[in-house]
């Protein structure tokens, strides 16, 4: 049965990268990235279909791992350019596993700080956009049942002095282990969240926080999620690549940004996939635009996917150990929120 989610409005932070066309002899045009003062190419990536990446199965570097999960890595090129990726396959109908999330409540985390304060789950991935400044989740996060974090309710643009409303996405998980992408909105006084049916619902208006008939759409449903984890923009909805940043208020005039990434997807048979991509790390691994992720996702079998927080963020561990190499020069960066798969 197919589920619709409503989102809220977040105002996400665009991720800065820093790519390896100078180590291929390109050139580069640069822009400032607020968050961590990273160069940003402007690359003119490719908009024609890639060949699906060729997959490892690299199960016996990560330790003991139950049987239905497995880890794949490639180290195959995308439009000439050298990358580096890792995804987790899991059966999300294994009772004996956990699919949950956990907040920093206030604080920031790495994630090897939330393996140990976890118990030491079996993968630990980044997953909200949050503010620096406050540490504050900006996407839904849901954990057995309850909403830990919300989206960030408005933004303001340049064109005018309106409160812009966006739904952003995320994956639950619902309690009989059925996956499901969408656009929600979320107001912190009620127990669920919304979900819409038909897509991202875009309105504006004069209150900073609003209600949800500020939307001026009534085709929504409560979204009873066990866990969910909120990001955006949605990659693959319904089987097909929809890449929804510019309704979403995400990565705009950003399509064509190389960056590492972090992102959620399950598959009609009922199988989540777990995706990190390295960046910012030249002559080894570019990063990829959302186009390239989409295409990879929908490659991988997703049904539905979305992207989570990615640069200096995208992080993702199996039994502890990093896959990825994290873009910031310090490591892992703290976060205020993971996805996590635990052992029962």
């Amino acid at each position: 049965m197919k589920y619709y989610f409503s989102y809220s409005l977040l105002v996400i932070f665009l991720l800065g990268s820093a790519f390896g066309a100078a180590a291929q002899g390109k050139p580069v045009m640069t822009t400032h990235d607020p968050d961590d003062s990273i160069v940003v190419e402007k690359n003119k990536a490719s908009s024609a279909v890639s060949t699906p990446w060729a997959w490892a199965l690299t199960d016996s570097a990560f330790g003991v791992l139950p049987s239905g999960v497995h880890v794949y890595r490639t180290v195959d090129s995308l439009d000439g350019r050298p990358q580096v990726a890792y995804y987790v396959s899991a059966p999300l109908k294994d009772k004996d596993l956990l699919f949950t999330t956990q907040v920093g409540y206030g604080k920031r985390l790495t994630p090897a700080q939330y393996f140990v304060q976890e118990g030491q789950p079996l993968l630990v991935i980044n997953t909200s956009f949050f503010s620096f400044k406050t540490n504050g989740n900006l996407n839904l996060v849901v954990r057995d049942g309850k909403m830990l974090a919300w989206n960030q309710p408005s933004r303001r643009t340049k064109k005018d002095s309106l409160y812009h409303y966006t739904t952003r996405s995320a994956l639950g998980i619902s309690r009989d282990r059925k996956a499901d992408v969408a656009w929600i909105f979320t107001d912190s006084t009620q127990a669920l969240p919304y979900a819409y049916e038909d897509g991202p619902v875009i309105a504006e208006g004069v209150d900073s926080i609003p209600k949800l008939e500020a939307m001026h759409d009534s085709h929504w449903r409560r979204w009873k999620m066990e866990v969910a984890a909120g990001g955006g923009p949605v990659l693959v909805y319904d089987g097909k690549i929809r890449v929804t940043n510019e309704e979403e208020g995400l990565f705009i005039h950003g399509e064509k940004d190389m960056h590492p990434r972090s992102a959620l997807g399950y598959t009609r048979d009922g199988r989540l996939i777990v995706l990190a991509v390295q960046g910012r790390t030249p002559g080894v691994a570019a990063g990829v635009t959302l186009a390239q992720e989409a295409k990879i996702l929908l490659d991988l079998g997703c049904y539905e996917a979305l992207n989570l927080d990615g640069g200096g963020s995208s992080c993702l561990l199996v039994n502890g150990k990093e896959t990825i190499h994290p873009s910031d020069k310090e490591g892992e960066r703290p976060v205020p929120a993971v996805f996590m798969i635990g052992r029962r």
